[in-house]
């Protein structure tokens, strides 16, 4: 079977993953890469930033490009409100 490789770029940084994961198709790496954003977005949102992009770009065993995806997620506060705590319940 052969081997895709799932390298992520948050923010400007990137990993390059070197360890592969067999895939039966490009189709099924890319299913696999959809599958993985949220997971890897959920463990570094809650941040001081409002505006982060996650991205995966999958490669083959030969290095070409096959897929790429990107996750953002935007936040804003309403009101001038950036403490998180004005009309908070108590």
């Amino acid at each position: 079977m052969p081997q895709y490789f799932f390298d992520t770029l948050e923010n400007g940084r990137h990993v390059q993953g070197d360890v592969g994961l067999p895939c039966s198709s490009d189709a099924d790496a890319r299913l696999e890469a959809m599958k993985a954003l949220p997971s890897i977005a959920r463990d570094r949102i809650p941040s001081k930033d409002d505006w982060q992009a996650f991205t995966i770009q999958v490669r083959d065993k030969g290095g070409r490009g096959v897929y790429s995806a990107t996750l953002t997620f935007a936040g804003q506060w309403l009101d001038g409100n950036e403490s998180g705590t004005e009309g908070a319940p108590r």
